[in-house]
C-alpha cells in the first residue's frame, strides 16, 4: 500500500547499528524510467515491427506476458525474453543506454557508507547481461563488495527461500543489516526472514510521482540517510 498523500514513516536506525547494506539496483540506485520505457514502449514497437503487428496490440500482449512471469526468475532474464520475443534484448538496451541514470545523491551515499567501512552488496533481479550494461554506463560497480544477481541464488527476491540462501552466501547478521528497495513485496520477504532494518524508495522513477509506503520507512532520495556528521565533513556534498 502506498499513497503520495500519506505522511512518510521516517527511518529510525543509526549507522553504528548497521554492518551490512543490501541495495537493490533498478528504481533504487538507478532511475527506473529506463526500464519502464524500455519494456512498455521500446520493446513493443520493436516486437510489432519484427512480427508485423499493430503496435498497441503488441504492447498489450507483451504487458500480459510480462505479468505472467512476475516474481519469477524469468521476469528479468534477458536471454529468456530474447528467445521468447525473437529479439536481441541486450542489443536493444544498448541502443538507448543514454537513458540509464543514477538517482540524485546516490554517489554521495555510496561514498559515505564506503567511508564508514560497511559491507555493501548489490542484490538485484537484473540479469548478469543487464548488470554489465548498466554498471558500465552508471560506473558505480566499484562501490560494491559483492554483486548478487538472483540467478546466483536461484530464487526471486520476493520468495522466502531467496533470503535464507542469501544469508547463507553472505553470512550477514539480520539484526545489523539494512535492505533498501523500491519493491514492497521484496521488503516484506526480507522482513519475514528477519532482516531488521528496511527502507522503501518512494520515487523509483523520475517521471512518476512520489509514493510513500504505509508499511515501511520511506525516502525519496538517499540524502535523507546521510547524517549531519557526513554533511559536515563533506562540504561538497549535494545540498
Amino acid at each position: 500500500m502506498s499513497s503520495s498523500n500519506y505522511a512518510p514513516i521516517k527511518p529510525s536506525f543509526t549507522w553504528p547499528e548497521i554492518d551490512t547494506i543490501l541495495l537493490d539496483m533498478d528504481g533504487t540506485l538507478l532511475d527506473s524510467y529506463f526500464d519502464d520505457y524500455f519494456w512498455e514502449e521500446y520493446v513493443p514497437v520493436a516486437f510489432a515491427a519484427h512480427h508485423n503487428l499493430n503496435p498497441e496490440q503488441a504492447r498489450q500482449a507483451l504487458l500480459e506476458r510480462y505479468r505472467s512471469v512476475e516474481k519469477t526468475l524469468q521476469w528479468s532474464n534477458v536471454d529468456y525474453w530474447s528467445e521468447q520475443l525473437e529479439l536481441d534484448i541486450p542489443g536493444l538496451k544498448c541502443t538507448i543506454d543514454h537513458l540509464i541514470q543514477v538517482h540524485p545523491h546516490v554517489i554521495d551515499f555510496l561514498d559515505f557508507i564506503q567511508g564508514e567501512q560497511k559491507d555493501i552488496c548489490l542484490v538485484t533481479a537484473a540479469h548478469e547481461k543487464t548488470i554489465e550494461i548498466k554498471l558500465g554506463k552508471a560506473a558505480i560497480g566499484t562501490y560494491f563488495d559483492r554483486i548478487i544477481p538472483i540467478e546466483e541464488i536461484g530464487e526471486a527476491k520476493e520468495q522466502p527461500p531467496f533470503w535464507a540462501e542469501l544469508e547463507r552466501v553472505l553470512g550477514f547478521d539480520k539484526d545489523r543489516t539494512l535492505m533498501v528497495d523500491d519493491n514492497s513485496n521484496v521488503l516484506r520477504a526480507a522482513k519475514s526472514h528477519g532482516v531488521k532494518h528496511l527502507v522503501h524508495i518512494a520515487k523509483p522513477s523520475s517521471k512518476k510521482p512520489v509514493r510513500y509506503s504505509e508499511e515501511f520507512p520511506s525516502i525519496e532520495f538517499f540524502k535523507e540517510l546521510l547524517s549531519d556528521h557526513y554533511e559536515n565533513r563533506n562540504p561538497a556534498a549535494h545540498p
